[in-house]
């Protein structure tokens, strides 16, 4: 089930979105530059290892952001082409409708704060975890929750696969983001005790969903619409 794009558009260029694509893919770009070895230290410099989190203590390589500071810069990270182009594509079919409510800064902050959120969870489920967790999928998860908040009953052009049938159809976005997350609630409970040697970090998506649609009442006031008397 991939989204292909959400007919609900935005009334303002989604300026915040783009830069976050933009910086993530420039990011990427280094990192394949980089020889194999200086890509997993440069990765481990600035990814979030749960057990630095959780036991104040700096696993080397050292970190030039402090374990905390890599809450934020994890974000930015990517491990491949398939995960930077899944999770910028849900970015930019998401991202700017709740861009446009929230307003560029406040969403930065919505944004980051989500991807921070979803990182302290994934780590106090694994606490004793030495593998660095990269991605933007926490802060977008997030993304995901505001705009299940702010736009239920929009419509999402879809892309599905079903064995060898393949299909675009249109959902709801209510019955969309109900599917992906308890898609990722199952794969969290499949996965718990099997993380050890890598793999996706469900929780964080869970977490940083979570996230988003508590700070969405916060961030978000609902229009007033004035009363016209005839």
């Amino acid at each position: 089930m991939i989204p292909i794009k959400d007919l609900n558009p935005s009334r303002s260029t989604p300026v915040v979105t783009i830069l976050i694509i933009v910086v993530c893919t420039l990011v990427f770009l280094y990192e394949l530059l980089l020889p194999p070895t200086y890509r997993e230290i440069f990765i481990r410099m600035f990814g979030v290892i749960p057990y630095e989190i959780f036991h104040g203590v700096d696993v080397p390589p050292p970190d030039p952001l402090t374990p905390y500071g890599n809450l934020v810069s994890y974000q930015y990270l990517h491990g491949g082409l398939l995960h930077i182009f899944g999770n910028m594509l849900f970015l930019w079919v998401f991202g700017d409708n709740v861009e446009d409510r929230f307003g560029k800064f406040k969403f930065l902050i919505f944004y980051t704060l989500c991807g921070v959120a979803a990182a302290l969870i994934h780590s106090a489920v694994y606490p004793s975890l030495n593998i660095p967790l990269i991605g933007a999928s926490g802060a977008i998860s997030g993304v995901l929750g505001a705009y299940a908040v702010l736009f239920p009953r929009a419509q999402i052009l879809t892309l599905i696969f079903i064995f060898f049938f393949v299909d675009v159809i249109v959902l709801p976005a209510a019955l969309w983001i109900a599917v992906w997350f308890f898609i990722q609630f199952m794969s969290a409970l499949f996965s718990i005790n099997h993380l050890s040697m890598g793999g996706v970090a469900w929780f964080a998506h869970i977490g940083g969903f979570l996230t988003g649609v508590l700070l969405t009442k916060l961030f978000y006031k609902r229009e007033k619409v004035e009363n016209l008397t005839l």
